[in-house]
């Protein structure tokens, strides 16, 4: 891509500097010529004035042969038998004659003469009928002269075209760093599997607003989420390890108890089983919510109008018969949102899980679905201790787990679950301090006309 930007911008330099050079090498030709012909003009009308009254000689000067002699000069009859007309040196012709007559004007014309180029002037002779003036001077000079600018032009042209390429060079080089930059970068990661690499940019090319340059911050910008994506995962693999240790260990401790069954009475055999099935119902949990959040997006094809008065009611019946010590209650406005109904099911269900994990006995949870504001507010509250200053922004991470959550059963990834379902829907989940006690998740769809 470089060798074939440098070919156009350098082709492109030459043409205009090689057009330029022949125009100059046009317009100083004609205004050389030009001169010689004012010069020509000049001495017709000089000698015109020297010859008036004179008689009809033929040949005026013929001393034109030496560069410093003014002219050759002769009168041309109309009629070639008139008097003088024998022996003229300078060539005659059928417009000659034209002229003599005062058929045709006077013109200039390129002849060579004692064997060098000259310039020659016919014109007629003022106040005398039937009487051309031929006056011709040597053209050597204005020849050599144009030659010799036609050299300077040519080896100005040659360095010019040196230079275009030199700086098409350049020029592509300079357009073509951040690509460069780019490309090394690729190459870094791709060696190193390192997405921490950026493309440097000088302070000068970060200034200008151009495509390389837009691209390169693009790059950057795409390298910055990729890091911040392989960050992510590396923490879940980590958080999920370390997670799955304790139960893990607890399931190879009880599963040795039960290898030695015959040692153990029957009290301990049922405690070691009922341990193992409660362990592995915890570690098949885990394993499942980490599946539901490796997933990225819902399933478009399976998004429909789901009624979220009627769903969330239902949730809130499933959470009263798996927490009867606590009481629900539900003031739902009717209201359609697309989207899963089975996820959000379990986004209801792992707030609702949650508030009663936090409640004490015989408290109050309170769902409530309402139009607040031009957006669709779900709200779940419960009346426990509340989330901490030090909690609030981090209640969504994975495996997150507050003092007050760490002896209560839980793998720490619900709340991070309902998030991703919410935002996968178009929704917004936030946490807050209730303002008389306890917390309060709020579930905001956007706003939608009722159905």
């Amino acid at each position: 891509m470089r060798t074939r930007l440098t070919l156009v911008t350098s082709a492109a330099v030459a043409l205009v500097a090689l057009g330029v050079l022949a125009g100059a090498y046009v317009v100083i030709r004609y205004e050389l010529v030009r001169q010689l012909d004012l010069q020509l003009k000049q001495q017709a009308g000089l000698v015109a004035q020297q010859s008036r009254g004179g008689a009809d000689q033929g040949v005026l000067y013929d001393q034109c042969a030496w560069r410093a002699a003014p002219a050759c000069a002769q009168i041309v009859r109309a009629d070639p038998a008139a008097p003088g007309q024998n022996g003229l040196v300078l060539p005659v012709t059928g417009a000659t004659r034209r002229v003599a007559a005062g058929t045709l004007g006077a013109y200039y014309s390129d002849i060579t003469h004692h064997g060098r180029p000259m310039r020659m002037l016919t014109t007629p002779v003022p106040g005398r009928d039937g009487r051309a003036l031929q006056v011709a001077a040597r053209s050597d000079s204005v020849d050599q002269s144009v030659e010799q600018a036609g050299l300077y032009l040519g080896g100005v042209g040659a360095v010019g075209v040196l230079l275009a390429a030199a700086l098409g060079h350049l020029a592509a080089r300079t357009s073509l760093r951040p690509v460069t930059r780019l490309t090394a970068t690729a190459e870094r990661i791709a060696a190193t599997r390192d997405p921490a690499h950026r493309i440097e940019l000088p302070p000068y090319e970060a200034r200008r607003q151009d495509e390389i340059t837009r691209l390169a911050t693009s790059f950057n910008t795409m390298l910055g989420e990729l890091e911040e994506a392989v960050a992510a995962q590396r923490r879940l693999v980590a958080d999920a390890s370390h997670e799955l240790r304790t139960p893990l260990t607890a399931l190879r401790t009880n599963a040795e108890l039960l290898a030695r069954a015959d040692r153990l009475s029957t009290a301990q055999r049922e405690r070691a089983s009922d341990a193992l099935g409660r362990q592995l119902r915890e570690v098949t949990g885990m394993v499942n919510d980490l599946i539901e959040l490796a997933r990225d997006e819902e399933p478009q094809q399976l998004v429909e109008q789901v009624r979220l008065d009627l769903l969330a009611e239902r949730c809130v019946a499933d959470a009263r018969g798996h927490w009867p010590a606590t009481l629900f209650t539900a003031d739902l406005a009717g209201a359609t949102v697309p989207g899963v109904p089975a996820r959000l099911a379990r986004l209801l269900s792992n707030l609702l899980d949650n508030a009663a994990k936090f409640s004490p006995a015989g408290a109050m949870v309170e769902v409530r679905l309402a139009r607040t504001d031009g957006t669709l507010d779900l709200t779940v509250r419960d009346h426990g201790p509340g989330i901490s200053d030090e909690d609030l922004p981090h209640v969504f991470d994975r495996f997150y787990r507050s003092r007050q959550a760490r002896a209560l059963p839980g793998s720490g990834l619900g709340l991070a679950m309902a998030r991703q379902i919410a935002r996968a829907h178009g929704a917004e989940l936030t946490a807050e301090q209730a303002g008389t006690g306890g917390a309060l998740f709020r579930l905001s769809f956007p706003a939608s006309e009722p159905r």
